[in-house]
């Protein structure tokens, strides 16, 4: 069985990474496609070399543009490819464009499409990634759905109940695997003078977010806010999207921020794992956070990942509402919570490779 994992973004190299790392060790027969659609240095190839994975054999360079070009051009490449590989199977990861690029050629051409993290559902169509996974998940024939939540979604939406596999998430797998090595290489801390329990952690890089003038000046004044009145600092990782519009908008940021390149995967680890609280509007950081146990507040409306709400760590805060963002930040600081890890056992790439290799 020769395999095709596709993907373009930086979660989406996280999350592959343990099923890379698994058709390594039991001599599959495999290659990697990496659409660029992350391309810088620090936003992709650090990830291959921080995970020890080998380098994609195809690298198509799509980098940006508009939601129609791009998906086009990674359209017209990954069919090149996959007719001149013919693999039996390609394996997508998430909601990227990406990832609905990859689905929609196999599909076409009749190569077999296996969904890793599907039936993820926000409910919110004007996000673009709630329309990739939506299609995705209607063209695939494996999908690998992280809890029986998402399995079910699957199909009240009408999917045959046998292409639906309820496998955990990968993330565990990754973060398992990442946070050991992380404990022992990254100088994160140390570089930016960091003990510990000091700081806050913030992201942002949704357009509801970030593309919103009056919403980016909320969330961070409200983050500095919360950070002075428990006399920490934050460190906010800025997106290259993010850097882009405080420029354009001219957003002086407050002093209490220290603000940086977006770092590499075991850094990133290191900096959640030590945070006193996590701000963010990111998916993937709203499930490491659980698992890392650490709380974090969710600077959106809607989540397709409610299991890390419900076991209590993580709270929905929205964008656009000052008083209500330090109302419950405050709130969830003084919580105690019951931690829990909705979202596997740290195998799930091994059940997504024997699943596929018994069907």
């Amino acid at each position: 069985m020769k395999t095709a994992i596709i993907l373009g973004t930086r979660p989406e190299i996280i999350k592959m990474a343990p099923i890379i790392r698994f058709c390594e060790n039991y001599n599959k027969e495999y290659f990697v496609i990496h659409t660029n659609q992350h391309y810088s240095e620090n936003m992709d190839k650090i990830f291959f070399d921080e995970l020890e994975l080998v380098q994609p054999k195809y690298n198509l360079g799509i980098g940006s543009g508009s939601h129609g070009e791009m998906t086009g051009r990674m359209m017209i490449e990954i069919e090149k490819v996959l007719q001149k590989e013919n693999p039996d199977i390609v394996l997508v990861q998430g909601d990227t464009n990406t990832v609905m690029a990859a689905a929609l050629v196999a599909s076409k051409i009749d190569i077999k499409v296996g969904h890793v993290e599907a039936g993820l559902r926000s409910y919110d169509r004007s996000m673009p990634e709630e329309i990739n996974r939506i299609v995705t998940d209607h063209v695939s024939d494996y999908l690998f759905a992280p809890t029986k939540r998402q399995a079910d979604i699957l199909m009240t939406e009408g999917i045959e109940g046998s292409k639906i596999f309820t496998v955990g998430n990968t993330i565990v797998d990754a973060v398992l695997e990442g946070v050991q090595i992380a404990e022992q290489k990254s100088k994160i801390l140390q570089t930016l003078n960091l003990s510990g329990d000091d700081y806050i952690l913030m992201t942002a890089h949704r357009p509801a977010t970030v593309d919103v003038e009056s919403n980016l000046k909320v969330v961070i004044g409200a983050v500095s806010k919360i950070a002075k009145m428990h006399n920490v600092r934050v460190v906010f990782p800025a997106h290259p999207r993010t850097k882009k519009m405080i420029e354009k908008i001219h957003i002086t940021l407050p002093q209490n921020f220290t603000t940086i390149d977006p770092v590499g995967y075991l850094d990133m680890l290191m900096l959640q794992k030590m945070a006193v609280l996590i701000a963010t509007d990111s998916g993937g950081l709203q499930e490491e956070s659980c698992i890392l146990k650490k709380k974090c507040i969710v600077l959106r409306e809607n989540t397709e990942r409610p299991e890390a709400v419900d076991v209590g760590g993580c709270v929905l805060v929205g964008n656009s509402d000052n008083e209500r963002i330090l109302t419950s930040a405050s709130a969830l600081i003084k919580k105690d919570v019951v931690w829990t890890n909705p979202f596997g056992d740290g195998k799930s790439a091994e059940k997504i490779m024997k699943i596929i290799a018994n069907k």
